[in-house]
């Protein structure tokens, strides 16, 4: 399994399981001289953390980071940077009894045609749980991108089809920070509680704007930015799409429509007069604010049974065990995930940029 790796020059390295002894990200690449703590990291990482709400798994894993590596007196030393975070609420008993059943939805039938072998606990490489280690490499990538007063902010855009409806696209917004329609988040809470009371899980929809972006991040052709955008998002588990600006509805307008025309500012600086495009033309940054979407399925993990079959192909009711922990909604806790994705995007395109020209 050789595909653990993001990024070229900012490059992110994950390791562990979910229910193993704990997991970790390795950062190779990172400039010298950012200051960065362990707090900061476990500030980010509670964000993601479940067990605090009814809207979310049951299982409390207080995801302590320590830096092991790579940082001195508080500051990044250029060396690669070591961060574990050790697992304290696993229970792998839980998936005993189903450890030889095709979990729907799940990726253990794909592992082991694959591979031969899959860690049936909680899923194992293939669970979640890896995404903490992304927030915390994010959380480093986002000190690094500050630095350029580069700024990202993501946020519920819909969940079971109720949506917030935050941006106008052809518009160029002034502030990365949307209000959210406080009655359709009540409404999406009380959709998810419904569909937990019915044994079942919903989607949802997560949007990311960045501002501050300078003109000329990505590359032409096989590393334009939304690519390695789109790459980078739909690697977190149970992404399904990605769309950048008007994404998919721009299949529905006129290219008089789409097309963003071009002006000068005050100070003389050629700039769009708007924004249809999401913030990169060519792959390449626009110094726009960058906006794009992504969907996440409906938990895969429900309470109701479920036809499938075991390992030798007998027909078997799929029933999860009493006590099982899972979501009845990925798409909250997704939120600090889209923006650590999106950070070491940048972070890598910000330091490969500086290669472009004298």
């Amino acid at each position: 399994m050789a595909s653990n790796s993001f990024g070229q020059l900012f490059r992110v390295t994950t390791w562990g399981e979910s229910h193993g002894k704990g997991i970790g990200a390795i950062i190779d690449g990172c400039p010298a001289g950012i200051p960065i703590t362990d707090d900061e990291i476990n500030e980010e990482l509670e964000r993601r953390v479940g067990g605090k709400t009814p809207y979310t798994t049951p299982r409390l894993e207080k995801d302590k980071a320590e830096i092991f590596s790579g940082v001195f007196e508080g500051k990044t030393t250029g060396a690669p940077i070591s961060i574990i975070i050790f697992n304290k609420d696993a229970d792998p008993s839980k998936y005993e009894p189903i450890k030889d059943l095709m979990r729907p939805g799940h990726a253990n039938f794909t592992y082991l045609e694959k591979y031969g072998i899959f860690d049936y606990r909680g899923g194992g490489r293939s669970s979640a749980r890896e995404t903490a280690c992304r927030v915390a490499a994010g959380t480093i990538a986002k000190k690094l991108l500050a630095l350029s007063d580069i700024h990202i902010t993501a946020y519920i855009h819909s969940i079971g089809g109720i949506s917030i409806n935050s941006v106008n696209f052809g518009a160029i917004p002034s502030s990365p920070i949307f209000c959210p329609d406080l009655e359709a988040g009540s409404q999406m809470m009380e959709t998810i509680l419904k569909a937990k009371e019915e044994h079942d899980s919903l989607g949802g929809v997560i949007e990311c704007t960045t501002t501050g972006l300078p003109i000329g991040l990505g590359d032409p052709v096989y590393e334009k930015l939304e690519a390695n955008l789109a790459k980078g998002m739909l690697s977190i588990p149970a992404t399904k799409g990605f769309e950048i600006g008007e994404g998919f509805n721009a299949a529905n307008l006129k290219g008089s429509e789409h097309n963003d025309g071009f002006t000068t500012d005050a100070s003389g600086s050629i700039v769009p007069t708007t924004n249809h495009a999401g913030g990169t033309l060519g792959g390449i940054s626009t110094g726009l604010p960058l906006t794009f979407r992504v969907a996440f399925k409906p938990t895969s993990s429900i309470e109701k049974s479920q036809k499938t079959v075991d390992t030798s192909g007998k027909a078997q009711t799929f029933q999860l065990p009493a006590g099982s922990r899972h979501d009845p909604c990925v798409t909250i806790r997704a939120v600090p995930i889209v923006e650590a994705m999106a950070a070491c995007v940048y972070a890598d395109s910000l330091l490969l940029s500086l290669s472009s020209k004298c």
